[in-house]
Formats: structure tokens, sequence, C-alpha cells
């Protein structure tokens, strides 16, 4: 097994000068107003007993899964954005890579099971309580985060293996694929294997095959139904499409990026997109949820929502704080 006691270089991570100190202090804003719009959520979903359906479970498994997913980069992300070398040691490298790729496959396996229960809400109604249990909402959930740490496991246990003869990651994270590069002689095996086996095939084509099939019958299902089967379609489905819709656009950006030239790109925007499922994602959720169900708005605990709001309020004031700061320095 390769020396873990080597470092790596984070090379796309560009002089920023006196600014780091503002785009540190937004990126914590940030990642704070993550973690409090998911744990919010969290708690009024565990508080609330009308809440403890399957559909609410799986909501929670997915905002435990964005608190875990931003976790995986933003606190590097903030390291190194102080940092003067951008090194990261190949343990906390690989260690970073199992989060980000378990986060991705969980991400994808909980968005797929949750189709499965709009399409059972919506096209069988009557079997809903039958077919969907707690129980197996619990069970399929454990499932789906074992399948996923158990696969990201062994894929990292094979590339761990391997003799390294570069050290420099064109990221401002650890992929993957661009470690493997690093490898004196790399085994374009596996990565070919679990690109197209693993990445595409399983965690890609398969979900959302699925969730295709799922959103065609119940969009069979609204046109000969009721008024209030197509509202209760759109309301439930809506944050579901759309952050579906969001994380395949940024799995797929990630995976060209990867493997294509994209200087061409704009440096900030480039490192937006390559970042995207990590960062964005893990507050879009939460908002959207929050925001668009009626069952969590109407909740007794719903006043939850507005200390969301108020540390987004106080996040743009200490934002505009920073700019006039700044803009003094610069002066």
């Amino acid at each position: 097994m390769s020396n873990t006691t080597e470092v790596f270089v984070l090379s796309m991570y560009d002089d920023l000068g006196e600014l780091r100190y503002l785009y540190f202090t937004l990126a914590l804003l940030y990642y704070v107003s993550v973690i409090l719009t998911n744990s919010v959520l969290i708690a009024i979903i565990y508080v609330n007993e009308s809440l403890h359906e399957p559909m609410y479970l799986f909501m929670c498994s997915l905002f435990v899964n964005e608190i875990y997913g931003s976790t995986s980069l933003l606190p590097c992300f903030m390291v190194h954005i102080l940092s003067d070398t951008h090194e990261i040691a190949a343990v906390f490298c690989f260690i970073q890579i199992f989060n980000i790729h378990t986060y991705g496959c969980v991400e994808f396996g909980t968005l797929t099971i949750m189709a499965y229960d709009r399409y059972v809400c919506i096209c069988k109604p009557l079997h809903y309580n039958v077919i969907i249990t707690r129980r197996k909402v619990q069970i399929v959930i454990v499932v789906i985060w074992v399948v996923c740490f158990l696969e990201i496991g062994i894929l990292l246990f094979f590339t761990a293996r391997e003799k390294r003869c570069r050290t420099v990651i064109n990221k401002v994270f650890c992929p993957h694929h661009l470690v493997l590069e690093l490898s004196c002689d790399p085994d374009r095996t596996l990565s070919i294997v679990h690109d197209l086996v693993v990445g595409l095939l399983f965690t890609v084509a398969a979900p959302v095959s699925y969730i295709t099939y799922s959103y065609v019958k119940i969009l069979l299902e609204c046109l000969k139904g009721s008024r209030e089967t197509k509202m209760k379609a759109i309301e439930t489905c809506t944050p579901h499409f759309i952050s579906l819709v969001t994380f395949v656009f940024a799995c797929f950006y990630s995976l060209i990026s990867q493997r294509f030239d994209v200087s061409s790109v704009p440096y900030p925007l480039c490192v937006l997109l390559s970042t995207y499922a990590m960062v964005i994602q893990p507050f879009q959720n939460p908002v959207m949820y929050g925001l668009k169900l009626s069952k969590i708005r109407r909740s007794s605990h719903s006043h939850c929502i507005l200390t969301v709001v108020s540390s987004i309020c106080n996040s743009s004031i200490s934002l505009y704080i920073c700019q006039h700061t700044v803009s003094s320095l610069v002066k």
C-alpha cells in the first residue's frame, strides 16, 4: 500500500490576497446556514408526530446527507482559502474522496426511492399504507447508506494501493479520477469499470431511468385525475424534480470536467460548477422542501423556520459589513 504520509497539491486555488478573509467569512457563514437549515427541518420532523410518515423519513435521510456532503468539502475548502501552500495529506484526500462519493451515491439512492414513494402515493393511494411502511422505509434507508459505504470503500482500497509519481491535482478538492491519474502506471481498468459500471450504470443511469418511469406514470395519472390529484402531485413532486435535475447536472459536469479541458470556462464559474453538488445542493434542498410542503409549513413547530430565515438575514448583513470592511482596507 502507498505511503499515506505523502501530500498532494490542490492547484486550482488562486492567490486571493487580503480577499481570502472575506471569502473565508462567506464560506463559514454559508456552511453554518447549511447546517442550520437542514438541522431545523430534521428537528421539526422528529418533534412533530404528524410528520412521522415514510416521505418525511426519506427527507430526514436526505437532510442528513446534505450535512454530510457539505462537511466533506467546505471545512477543507475554508482551510485552503487561508493557506498559502494548498497541500493536503494523502490520508485526508482519500477521506474526502470517500465522503464525496458516498454523498453522491446516497443522494441518488434517496432521490430514487423518494420517486417510488411519490409514484405509489399518487398512482396507488389505496395501497400506499400497505406498500410503504415506516419499517420498510427505515430498512431501505439503512441499506442505501451501507451499500454506498461498502462500494466506495472497496474502490478506495484498490486506489490507495497504487504507487504515485505525481502530486498535483487541478481541483479545489480531491476527485477519485484525478487522484488515480497521479499513479506511476495507473490501472485504467479500475477507472473504466468504476465510471461505466458503478458510476454511470448503477449510480446514475439506473436511478434516472426508474425516476423517469415513475414521473411518466405520475403524469399519466394526473392527466386523467382530479384537480386535487394534480395539486398534490405538483406540491410533492416539484422539490424532488428540481433537486434531481440540478444534482444530475452537477454530477455530469463533474465527470466531464475531470476528463476534458475546461480551461475556457471562467475560473469562478468553474469552481462553482465543480463544487455545486456539495455546496449549493445541501442548501437548496431544505429550503425547497421547507417552503413547498404545506405540512411542514403548517407544523406547530414551524416557527423554527423563522430561525433559518433570521440566520440567512444575519448572513446577508454580515456580508454587507465584510464588503465594506474590505473596501476600506483596499482604500
